[in-house]
């Protein structure tokens, strides 16, 4: 199942790898794709995902997941 989420305030390709990594450790997370232009964020998961366990993981990064 795939997801897409906007997240806001990334700038760079470290960003982007934050992210990355830390959607990556959620739980049933098996793909994560983002693209820095757009701040479009493609989860793929075997399981539907809590967008509340998404947006703490892009916090963590230092980010923030749009509404």
């Amino acid at each position: 199942m795939q997801t897409t989420y906007t997240v806001t305030g990334m700038t760079c390709r470290h960003c982007v790898a934050s992210v990355t990594e830390e959607v990556s450790e959620i739980a049933g997370v098996i793909g994560v794709a983002v693209d820095l232009d757009s701040g479009r964020v493609d989860v793929t998961s075997d399981t539907p995902l809590d967008r509340a366990a998404v947006a703490a993981a892009v916090e963590e990064a230092g980010y923030e997941l749009a509404p």
